[in-house]
């Protein structure tokens, strides 16, 4: 006997409770990137939050997106990238997760979320905003444009890569191939779940088979 997928129609969706819907609908498009956002305010107060939508956008110049949510409400990260144009990207590993996730609460803007866990921030050159001291792959990225979403007033963050900090050659591979499982990165699955990497193998550039 067949087994019968499951299948949701869209007037299935809008009618589940929220919270299933928030769950199903978070997961339902694969795992996500988890990283950590560093940034500081003009009143010196420094900034952490899990983000899962930061995506790459290219390679030449290095840029990368990520989604934020409305601004109808107060979002420091948001606030704090418009006032100073930079911020930082650090991947989450297992050992920070259970603090990474805390950076979701919402504590007032003097207060930061480096004061409330066991990460620290940690200032590379003259880059003004904070990376994580733990985090294995770090970005520092400048600020470019935003581009709101209609569909749901959401926002697009394009921003460019102007450093990279990679630990060590373990990760970083001669080719320049960054093998994250190396660098115990983990990914988000949905909303709350995280997940450890494992690679499978590595495949050359695809071309259209011969007869």
């Amino acid at each position: 006997m067949k087994s019968t997928m499951i299948h949701f129609s869209r007037t299935d969706i809008d009618k589940m409770d929220k919270i299933f819907r928030l769950n199903l609908i978070n997961s339902c498009t694969g795992f996500k990137s988890a990283n950590l956002l560093g940034t500081k305010s003009l009143n010196g107060v420094s900034n952490v939050a899990v983000f899962s939508s930061i995506t790459h956008l290219g390679s030449n110049p290095p840029l990368i997106g990520f989604i934020l949510r409305p601004t109808t409400v107060p979002r420091d990260t948001y606030r704090n990238i418009k006032d100073t144009g930079v911020f930082t990207v650090n991947h989450i590993n297992s050992d920070i997760i259970e603090d990474a996730h805390h950076t979701s609460a919402k504590y007032p803007d003097e207060v930061s979320e480096f004061t409330k866990t066991d990460l620290q921030e940690e200032f590379l050159g003259d880059f003004s905003a904070p990376f994580v001291k733990d985090a294995k792959i770090r970005l520092g990225c400048t600020f470019l444009n935003e581009y709101e979403i209609k569909e749901n007033d959401t926002l697009l963050l394009v921003s460019q890569v102007d450093h990279l900090y990679v630990a060590d050659q373990e990760i970083l591979q001669t080719d320049g191939w960054l093998k994250l499982q190396n660098a115990d990165t983990v990914t988000i699955n949905g909303l709350d779940g995280y997940a450890k990497t494992a690679l499978i193998d590595r495949y050359p550039y695809a071309r259209p088979k011969k007869e």
